[in-house]
């Protein structure tokens, strides 16, 4: 039985280079905890609707409640998260995925 040797593809390569290694890691550093943090903020409001119904059924303003506001602040802190995310990539995440896209369309000629 002869074993055959696997020649590594260019996406290999790449995949297991320090660049690609860090734009990986700058992705997880900000994504992860974002993502903790919105669930958490998110599970709070439904956790906080379910066990206190009267501080979320205080009132602020007129009819407003406080949950109408912790629920309109679900959509701002949403569109909060996305805005930075776009900062972080354009940033941090982009000029390396470039750099890596330039590598391969010259390993690839």
């Amino acid at each position: 039985m002869t074993t055959r040797q696997h020649d590594t593809t260019i996406y290999e390569q790449i995949q297991a280079s320090d660049r690609f290694q860090e734009l990986r890691r700058k992705f997880r550093n900000w994504t992860f905890p974002a993502t903790v943090a919105f669930l958490a903020w998110y599970l709070l409001y439904v956790i906080l609707s379910g066990v206190a119904r009267d501080f979320m059924s205080a009132k602020v303003l007129g009819n407003i409640n406080v949950a109408l506001i912790f629920g309109l602040l679900q959509f701002v802190s949403t569109f909060l998260i996305a805005w930075a995310y776009s900062r972080h990539a354009a940033t941090k995440l982009d000029p390396i995925a470039d750099e890596l896209r330039h590598e391969v369309e010259e390993k690839s000629r």
